[in-house]
């Protein structure tokens, strides 16, 4: 199964780059998709609410999304699929957002960062989950606009982080009903970089049954587990690292559209990049450490399986010797007349062979 993914993968990565090579001359703010196309066809979820009231309803076209800026509303835009250029341009269109921005939200290969606008706060980052069919991490590219009352999610598919702050709104648990907007933003922010715990806990077990493995029984198969987990821990770092300066950079230079009070809540997002990038460290520095014990263990079971067959070896020379010696066939050998000859030579070569082995266990050698 997990050849089957990182065959699935490497389509994906090559799908990617046919894609970029079409991007070639074009001039900057083309809007063209970057990646694999994930779901059928896009989607459009309206998430309302206020102190009072909650209201979740499918859109069929994004026309009009300018007055919900102007509401007195908390409203929150889920759009799934990114490979309809014509529907992402024509938010875009709709709400000023720069198309140099919506080419970046089109790119499943951007990288992490934050923008700060007259009239909106862009920022790129990477969620991450665990595939339930397949049991494995994967990493999806998301982007977050802040306009006044209004927040605009663009995922790859419909699989997400977010059910549990749809199910704080739909409740009206919390704070997120009673607060403006940019909490809002930092609530799916928080989400996402929360959810990275989760999915380090999946590595995490899995690198603490591989390391039972590698002691007990070291084998081939768990040194493409290691290379394989030791790639999705490079992955994460790669969504981390940019992230966290992403982050730092908005707590440097608050945009206008975040309140101070929740500038608070981004510096708890900001010590939880800081608790991840330490996790994925030291699981790299003990893959590192599994690595060099799958290696040390099939390096000593070789020598073990090389002494006793040194042993055995050692044993049947003197053996083979005196085989030989009257195996040789001259007509004048005396022991060859004797009655007893034969047993006396396997008792001999009984004692010697017995002899050898106390000598080895003394030795401690066997």
């Amino acid at each position: 199964m997990k050849e089957q993914s990182t065959l699935a993968q490497s389509a994906s990565q090559e799908h990617s780059r046919t894609k970029r090579g079409k991007k070639t001359g074009l001039p900057p703010g083309s809007i063209v998709h970057v990646g694999d196309r994930r779901v059928s066809e896009s989607k459009l979820e309206l998430i309302s609410y206020g102190e009072s009231h909650f209201d979740l309803q499918p859109l069929t076209s994004p026309d009009d999304l300018t007055s919900l800026t102007t509401s007195n509303n908390r409203n929150w835009l889920n759009v799934v699929g990114l490979h309809d250029t014509a529907l992402i341009e024509a938010i875009g269109r709709e709400l000023s957002i720069h198309p140099l921005v919506l080419e970046d939200i089109v790119n499943t290969q951007q990288r992490p960062k934050a923008e700060d606008f007259e009239k909106y706060f862009y920022l790129s980052l990477r969620m991450a989950y665990v595939v339930p069919e397949r049991n494995e991490p994967s990493l999806e590219h998301v982007s977050l606009v802040l306009l006044p009352n209004l927040v605009i999610s663009f995922q790859e598919e419909e699989q997400d982080v977010f059910e549990p702050v749809r199910e704080r709104i739909r409740q009206g648990k919390g704070r997120l009903r009673g607060e403006k907007a940019d909490y809002l933003f930092y609530a799916l922010l928080d989400a996402i970089v929360d959810h990275y715990f989760v999915v380090l806990e999946e590595v995490g077990e899995d690198i603490e049954d591989l390391d039972e493995q590698v002691l007990q029984h070291p084998n081939s198969a768990q040194l493409h587990q290691i290379h394989q987990s030791k790639k999705m821990l490079q992955r994460l770092r790669k969504a981390i690292w940019p992230l966290r300066d992403a982050v730092q950079a908005t707590l440097r230079n608050r945009p206008h559209l975040i309140s101070e009070k929740n500038v608070l809540f981004l510096r708890d997002v900001n010590d939880h990049l800081y608790q991840i990038i330490e996790t994925i460290d030291s699981y790299r520095e003990l893959l590192a450490s599994l690595l060099e014990m799958h290696l040390s263990s099939v390096s000593n079971r070789m020598n073990q399986v090389m002494q006793v067959l040194t042993i055995m070896a050692s044993i049947f020379v003197p053996l083979t010797f005196i085989a030989g010696l009257y195996g040789m066939n001259f007509q004048f050998m005396p022991e060859l007349k004797w009655r007893y000859g034969y047993p006396i030579v396997v008792a001999i070569m009984t004692v010697i062979a017995g002899g050898m082995l106390v000598y080895f266990r003394k030795k401690e050698w066997i």
